[in-house]
C-alpha cells in the first residue's frame, strides 16, 4: 500500500472505531469493510481486524464498566461458551471464496443493524428487563463465538440485538456487556489464528494508533449518550458497499 492509501485506511479505521466503540462494539465489521474496499487479502483482514478489535474493545470495556454499564451475571453465560468456540473458529482457515461470502453477509447484516437502530428506540427501552435463561445464553454465546472466530469479528453485532430483542438488558448494559464479550472473543479468535499472524500488514502500527484514538473518543462519548443516528446510517452505507464487494467481486 502506498502512503496515501495507508492514511485513508487509517482514517476509516479511526472513524469506525469511534462509531462502534460508542455503543460498546470493537468495530471489526467496520475494519473489515474498510480493508475490503482497499482489496486486502482475507489472510490479512482476519488477524488485523481481531488485533484492532482487542485494542478498541479493551478501551470500551474499561469505560463502560467504570460508568456502571456492565453486568457479570449477564456476561458470563454467553462468554463461557463463546471463548472456546471462538478459538476453534479462529483456527479454521476457510477457502478465500467461502470466507469472502461469509464476511460479505456479515457486513450486510451489520449494515442492517446499524440502519434500523435509532436513538429513540434505544432510549425507549425503559421496559423492565428479565434474566436470560442459562441454557439459551450459553447456546447463543457458543454459536456467536464460532462465527466470530471464523470471520474475524468480535460478535457484538450479533449479541447486542439479541440482548435487546429478548429484553435481557437495557441499552447501556447491552453496550457494556457487548464490549467485554467482544474483547474475550477477539483474544480467543486471535489465539486460534496465530498461524496467520505473519500476514499482518506492515502498516499495522498506524492502524492501531488510529483505532486506539477512535476507541477513546467513541467510548467516552458512548458511555454518556448514544452516537448520532445519521452517522451510524452513513456507516451502514459503507458496510453495504463493502459487503457487496466481498460477495460479488
Amino acid at each position: 500500500m502506498n502512503p496515501t492509501d495507508i492514511a485513508i485506511l487509517a482514517l476509516l479505521i479511526l472513524t469506525a472505531a469511534a462509531l462502534y466503540s460508542s455503543v460498546g462494539h470493537g468495530g471489526a465489521s467496520g475494519y473489515l469493510a474498510a480493508m475490503a474496499l482497499f482489496g486486502l487479502a482475507p489472510a490479512t483482514m482476519k488477524p488485523t481486524a481481531l488485533c484492532l478489535n482487542v485494542l478498541v474493545a479493551s478501551i470500551a470495556t474499561f469505560r463502560f464498566r467504570r460508568a456502571g454499564c456492565f453486568s457479570w451475571s449477564l456476561f458470563w453465560p454467553f462468554a463461557v461458551a463463546s471463548i472456546p468456540l471462538a478459538f476453534v473458529g479462529g483456527a479454521i482457515s476457510l477457502p478465500t471464496t467461502v470466507y469472502k461470502q461469509i464476511v460479505g453477509v456479515t457486513l450486510l447484516y451489520a449494515a442492517f443493524r446499524l440502519f434500523l437502530f435509532t436513538r429513540a428506540k434505544a432510549e425507549a427501552a425503559a421496559v423492565a428487563t428479565r434474566a436470560a435463561p442459562l441454557a439459551l445464553a450459553m447456546l447463543s454465546g457458543g454459536l456467536i463465538g464460532l462465527l466470530s472466530g471464523l470471520t474475524g469479528v468480535g460478535g457484538g453485532i450479533f449479541l447486542s440485538p439479541l440482548l435487546l430483542l429478548m429484553n435481557w438488558a437495557d441499552t447501556r448494559r447491552t453496550a457494556g456487556v457487548s464490549a467485554a464479550f467482544i474483547l474475550v472473543n477477539s483474544i480467543a479468535g486471535l489465539s486460534g489464528n496465530l498461524t496467520t499472524l505473519h500476514a499482518l500488514p506492515p502498516a499495522l502500527p498506524y492502524f492501531a494508533l488510529a483505532a486506539v484514538a477512535g476507541g477513546i473518543i467513541g467510548s467516552e462519548f458512548g458511555s454518556r449518550r448514544l452516537a448520532s443516528v445519521t452517522i451510524r446510517r452513513l456507516l451502514a452505507v459503507v458496510l453495504v458497499v463493502a459487503g457487496i464487494k466481498m460477495i460479488f467481486v
